[in-house]
């Protein structure tokens, strides 16, 4: 299994988990107690699984105890074991908000889900990636070879990257890992010659592990993912949680649970949420007007 070399704090692992185990329990509850949920004031926030569970947990924890504390709307942090997994929550109606790219497909729009924030980091681009030392020195070189992706949720990881493949008539065969860091897990160890990544991913991955990849083809750019509110929540507490992420650099305490969530994940750009609209992810928009069918 994939070793983070960096992971000095793995003897935080623990209490990390067991704040992700308090919230777990409500992902068997039906979309039936949004009721409930409302009148302890208690909200699930669930972010699509870039990471392994234990840093998600180790990098979101915190910040929603900041925005939690500052907003006085209490979030839980609520996610499946795979990418995959926890949109389907979403889409489920489990979470009331998430951190996602997945909702701008045409049929999710109708969800009404509304962006409200992001965090201010460059736009990323979709990637297809081999370690540096590898003998793929083009696209052309993976017909017939498995290639690892995180899941087939991942818009800029997988679907813009296999619609790359698929455009080229290139037959490779998609193996889907769970998340980003399973994925870059399966590729240092062998088991696939190379992966779908998004630019940021790969930045904070080859900083991380000292590792040197070399990318075979990079997509348009697209904002990274979206905070975004299921329209069940009421104005007055999207209002409050929006205002505490975007207010978190500004203030001392939020600004060091951002810059140690930045450490946690080796980001190379301090951690920023900002405000945002739909106006934002255009680019998402247009991807799948003129995706293949099978990855709209």
């Amino acid at each position: 299994m994939f070793v983070f070399k960096y992971l000095k704090l793995r003897k935080r692992w623990a209490a990390a988990l067991l704040a992700m185990a308090c919230c777990m329990p409500a992902a068997a509850q039906p979309a039936g107690t949004a009721a409930a949920r409302a009148s302890d004031k208690s909200y699930n926030f669930s972010p699509v699984n870039q990471h392994s569970l234990e840093l998600t947990a180790l990098y979101w924890n915190p910040i929603l105890k900041h925005v939690s504390d500052k907003s006085g709307v209490q979030l839980n942090l609520l996610v499946g074991r795979t990418s995959a997994d926890t949109t389907a929550k979403v889409v489920a109606g489990e979470t009331d908000f998430s951190f996602t790219n997945h909702l701008f497909s045409p049929d999710r729009i109708k969800l009404g889900w509304t962006v409200f924030g992001r965090r201010d980091a460059k736009p990323v681009q979709g990637q297809i990636i081999v370690l540096a030392d590898s003998p793929i020195k083009t696209l052309a070189d993976l017909a017939g070879k498995e290639v690892a992706f995180p899941g087939p949720e991942a818009l800029v990881a997988y679907k813009t990257t296999y619609a790359k493949l698929l455009e080229q008539k290139i037959a490779a065969t998609p193996v889907f890992a769970g998340n980003l860091d399973a994925a870059f897990s399966q590729l240092i160890a062998g088991r696939v010659l190379a992966m779908g990544s998004n630019s940021q991913m790969t930045d904070e991955f080859t900083s991380r592990e000292k590792r040197s990849v070399r990318v075979l083809w990079n997509s348009s750019p697209f904002n990274d993912l979206a905070l975004m509110a299921s329209p069940r929540v009421p104005r007055p507490q999207l209002q409050a949680v929006s205002k505490a992420f975007a207010g978190m650099h500004l203030d001392t305490q939020g600004k060091k649970v951002l810059e140690d969530a930045a450490k946690v994940i080796n980001a190379k750009q301090p951690v920023v949420f900002v405000a945002a609209n739909d106006d934002d992810y255009a680019s998402y928009r247009d991807f799948y007007r003129n995706a293949p069918a099978s990855l709209r």
